[in-house]
């Protein structure tokens, strides 16, 4: 249960992190368009990019997945700021530094 717990956790932040950068470029967008195109591009390139190297099933060894996911974590954390929710960015950043460390201490990648 308790791999099963943080693992669920793990998706969700994964899950918000898209959210958030949906949101981001929404609100951060001048044109109607540019606004689309924030909203839809930047949670894409980071569905991809953590699809290509942070996935359990990617194949690219530690290190990259490591970069991948500190820089979407780090990223998300700091549109929550500039999106004026400085105290929501600082809980996730906590709840996904103690998330990653309870993954890796117990080694759960499933």
């Amino acid at each position: 249960m308790w791999k099963a717990a943080n693992l669920l956790l793990a998706f969700l932040v994964e899950i918000l992190a898209l959210g958030v950068f949906a949101r981001w470029g929404w609100v951060t967008g001048g044109t109607t368009a540019t606004r689309i195109l924030l909203a839809v591009g930047l949670p894409v390139v980071a569905a991809v990019l953590w699809g290509l190297f942070a996935a359990p099933t990617a194949n690219r060894g530690q290190i990259p997945r490591w970069i991948v996911k500190i820089l979407v974590f780090a990223l998300t954390g700091a549109a929550l700021w500039s999106l004026g929710h400085p105290l929501l960015a600082l809980a996730f950043l906590l709840v996904v530094a103690a998330n990653l460390a309870i993954i890796h201490t117990q080694n759960l990648q499933p």
